[in-house]
């Protein structure tokens, strides 16, 4: 479970999050979602104890990550929006590196890097180093890494990225596995089709405030919208926007 309260955060003068507040239950996907700049990043940062607050209350199953970030980092499976990887390793020697911290026996970790890398299909990079890499493969490793200490949490900041239709499939049918085990996600992405299809509930951050939170159908009835897109076009005060500089291109076409 993840617990946010009242959560504040500056960067000198600027406030980047002004008092959000969600909670993510338990077998539950969670969407943040929001357009660029308007705090999914820095919250989830916050969440692994990457970024220390201003003020505020976060709990991930009951830990503070400003009092214990390590305890915290040992029990989420963190993607960050770009990967984070040591360029000058493999990705096997990568995974072995995560196994030794995460304490994985040596068996089981090559029992779940074999079984990860044959479903990502990235049996053929094994052994390249990670810098060499395209950022669709990198967004692999990420994703196989964050997975392999098998974690009751996970935060992915826009996981999908650079994937491939047949790994953001087999990503998504893993977090409905993973939802129906009991474990609290929170996603972020831009594909709002996708967050649609698999988010049990929506929280819409914008210019650092939730300014709409719930259901699909909540958000429905809320915005007198149908899709997703719509909605979020419509709450971000952009669907006039998009209309506007699409018939202005027109003109110059």
């Amino acid at each position: 479970m993840i617990e946010v309260e009242r959560l504040l955060k500056k960067f000198g003068e600027k406030i980047v999050l002004n008092g959000i507040g969600f909670r993510v239950n338990n077998g539950e996907i969670y969407g943040l979602l929001g357009p660029n700049g308007s705090g999914k990043s820095t919250t989830m940062k916050i969440l692994v104890g990457i970024v220390r607050p201003t003020s505020g209350q976060v709990l991930v199953d009951g830990v503070d990550p400003t009092r214990d970030s390590i305890k915290v980092k040992e029990m989420v499976g963190y993607v960050p929006e770009i990967p984070v990887l040591y360029e000058s390793l493999t990705p096997g020697e990568f995974f072995n590196f995560i196994g030794s911290v995460r304490g994985i026996p040596k068996e089981e970790l090559e029992e779940r890097v074999s079984q990860f890398v044959e479903a990502f299909g990235i049996e053929e990079y094994l052994d390249q180093f990670i810098g060499t890499l395209s950022f669709g493969t990198q967004q692999k490793v990420s994703l196989i890494s964050a997975l392999l200490h098998d974690p009751q949490v996970l935060i992915l900041d826009e996981a999908m990225n650079g994937l491939d239709p047949k790994s953001a499939r087999i990503l998504r049918e893993l977090l409905l596995e993973f939802k129906k085990e009991g474990r609290s996600i929170i996603f972020s992405t831009h594909i709002l089709p996708l967050a649609e299809m698999i988010c049990d509930r929506i929280g819409l951050i914008y210019k650092g405030e939730i300014i709409v939170e719930g259901t699909m159908e909540e958000l429905k009835e809320r915005a007198h919208e149908e899709n997703l897109e719509d909605i979020f076009l419509k709450l971000t005060e952009s669907k006039d926007e998009v209309y506007n500089i699409v018939q202005a291109l027109k003109g110059t076409l």
